[in-house]
């Protein structure tokens, strides 16, 4: 399955989003238009789902409160709401509709509770709360269904879609120095610090298989590597990744990932997330401290990729890099657009501009007609602060 809509009221920079999702969506705009904030739609859902993460009050609380949450264009109306439509495939008639809305209590606790939370499947409502034992027991709301096993019964397929989203924005120094740090490590670690046990724990067939079709795109991307290894420090166990590079002395000694380039270890955790499984793939600005000519690829990589599994894998990426949008290949439908506005960050599909659907038409790529227009209004003066 994936997300074919997501329709978004009061929710961080965005008043009102209602838009159509394909199985490869780019998000562009402007620095803190949002493009983060848009992401962190699916996170929180995924953080709800999670029910040994703490649900929907753990999932508020660690993203500062309601009022950190909500819109500050929401003006008179104070819910935030959710929905997520779960299709098969873009085009089709849904298969899941997942909706909440929540509001924080205007005194006492101030806690979190639930509006709504609503289900459909194939059309047919089968839940609408608050019912009848949650207007009798108001606590009852501070809970979803979707995080409770005995509740989320009939629309598991739902919690286990949104459980399965992953998100991975690698920090290669957290990775590189994750031994010396040995810092708190983020539920579902995002920033990749714990990046090598989760390959660790992958199986040993699945591991070689992956980190084989790894080796191959580095052997290409990275000058002089020639091998790529998973091993176990013989003292502690630890997991490392280590590379073999040509070198004029016939056995060179082999590199650990804390000599890796910064480049090297986004690119790791870039393909072998792709590689990884089948669920919902958030990625943050991928072309980070990537080469120009590799950051070109990821865009027809991402396609292939999708094709030749079984299972198409949705992808959303934000991004700031025109190398990562000049594959010819890219439709309109498949770029959001992020404006900001006095009334929050308007998101609008690129092919229904027609001013930009007609540069398209006419051959330019996306990363030409769409990136100019996320430049701020009088950049250039920028380089001439004293």
């Amino acid at each position: 399955m994936l997300v074919s809509r997501l329709i978004v009221k009061n929710w961080r920079n965005f008043q009102k989003v209602d838009v159509q999702l394909r199985e490869r969506q780019f998000i562009v705009g402007p620095n803190a238009s949002g493009k983060s904030n848009l992401l962190d739609v699916f996170r929180f859902l995924r953080d709800i789902a999670t029910a040994e993460g703490g649900g929907l009050q753990k999932a508020v609380k660690d993203r500062g409160g309601v009022s950190k949450l909500r819109s500050l264009a929401a003006r008179s109306d104070p819910e935030i709401a959710i929905e997520v439509n779960l299709a098969e495939s873009p085009d089709v008639a849904p298969t899941w509709r997942y909706g909440i809305g929540i509001k924080q209590e205007a005194r006492g606790k101030r806690q979190t509770y639930l509006t709504h939370e609503r289900v459909w499947h194939r059309g047919r409502q089968i839940l609408d709360r608050p019912d009848v034992e949650d207007k009798a027991d108001r606590d009852r709301l501070t809970q979803t269904y979707l995080e409770q096993i005995n509740a989320n019964q009939r629309f598991r397929d739902v919690a286990q879609f949104l459980q399965s989203v992953t998100y991975l924005h690698l920090v290669p120094q957290l990775l590189r120095f994750a031994g010396s740090i040995q810092g708190r490590v983020l539920e579902n670690d995002p920033f990749g610090q714990g990046f090598l046990e989760r390959i660790a724990k992958s199986p040993d067939k699945t591991r070689k298989s992956r980190l084989s079709k790894v080796e191959n795109a580095l052997k290409i991307a990275v000058p002089q590597l020639q091998q790529l290894q998973f091993v176990r420090d013989d003292a502690t166990g630890q997991p490392h990744l280590q590379a073999l590079y040509k070198h004029w002395r016939p056995k060179a000694r082999l590199q650990r990932e804390d000599q890796f380039s910064d480049g090297t270890l986004r690119l790791i955790g870039l393909l072998w997330s792709l590689l990884e499984g089948d669920s919902l793939l958030l990625l943050e600005e991928p072309e980070l401290s990537l080469n120009t000519g590799i950051v070109s690829q990821l865009a027809p990589l991402m396609y292939r990729m999708q094709r030749v599994r079984r299972r198409h894998r949705q992808i959303l990426v934000s991004t700031h890099s025109e190398s990562l949008l000049t594959e010819n290949g890219i439709d309109g439908r498949e770029v959001l657009l992020l404006t900001p506005t006095a009334e929050g960050t308007e998101v609008g599909i690129c092919s229904e501009e027609s001013d930009i659907r007609a540069l398209l038409e006419s051959g330019l790529t996306v990363g030409e007609v769409v990136l100019p227009r996320t430049k701020p209004r009088g950049v250039e003066r920028f380089g001439t602060i004293q």
